[in-house]
């Protein structure tokens, strides 16, 4: 298993010899306006260039994107991402948005999906805290996660755009993951709060799976996510689960 950390949400997997997109923001840097009504709001997005070449990125299998939000599959991805790649989707709804664009081969995740050999579990997830889904729900909108199995391979959860809730909790009893990429740059709405991880929410998942390997993205690329690697690993040094987690720069490929 490689785990290519390209940028904010968007990873390349290597898994049971079929290699994945994982929510595409292929974007050029500073292409989009700041999200509105968040922390640094004077910064345009993405904050960061791609560390890769788009045609090292583009070659791959299949394509899975978690929701529609446009730091997870955004214009450049619809422009650049062929048209005929298998490409997973959440539910119907988002799936027929996608076959709207013009790609072919579009699939639904569901309980028992399959590429080749590679099992994919959908799981679930709360885009934000109880006040923020009160407040935004319409906004925040649906999201998934995945598990990942093949025979070869070591079990993998990825938590997607959720906070520590009981929908983790549920994924990581069940699947029991050897490997958990969370979402963990604690995007933030001002005035409602995290819409996905932070230390706290990291230090939770240890918790509840205290021998797993917890590899942190989505960090460092947008405006709104407030929680920095730097501070993220000494959160963890501090809290004792340092040699349980990775935080992988853009452009890092980690092994299991």
């Amino acid at each position: 298993m490689k785990i290519t950390q390209v940028r904010n949400a968007t990873l390349r997997l290597d898994y049971g010899g079929s290699r994945f997109l994982i929510d595409p923001m292929l974007g050029d840097q500073g292409a989009y306006p700041p999200f509105a009504g968040t922390p640094n709001d004077d910064l345009r997005n993405p904050l960061v260039p791609l560390p890769l070449p788009l045609q090292d990125i583009l070659d791959v299998d299949a394509v899975i994107v978690t929701h529609l939000h446009a730091d997870h599959w955004d214009t450049a991805a619809v422009e650049s991402v062929p048209r005929d790649l298998p490409l997973f989707a959440q539910n119907a709804e988002d799936a027929a948005k996608i076959g709207a664009a013009g790609f072919s081969d579009v699939r639904v995740l569901g309980a028992d999906t399959r590429l080749e050999g590679v099992e994919l579990i959908k799981t679930a997830g709360q885009h934000g805290t109880d006040a923020a889904i009160n407040r935004l729900g319409d906004r925040l909108g649906q999201v998934c996660g995945i598990v990942f199995r093949h025979p070869d391979e070591r079990t993998l959860y990825l938590a997607g755009d959720t906070i520590w809730n009981d929908h983790v909790q549920t994924a990581l009893t069940q699947h029991r993951p050897d490997i958990v990429i969370v979402n963990a740059g604690a995007a933030t709405i001002n005035g409602v709060g995290r819409i996905i991880m932070g230390s706290d929410d990291v230090l939770a998942v240890h918790h509840a799976a205290p021998e797993a390997r917890i590899v942190a993205s989505h960090m460092e690329a947008l405006n709104h996510c407030v929680l920095s690697r730097a501070d993220l690993r000494s959160f963890a040094e501090g809290n004792g689960f340092s040699d349980h987690l990775d935080i992988p720069a853009d452009g890092e490929t980690l092994t299991f």
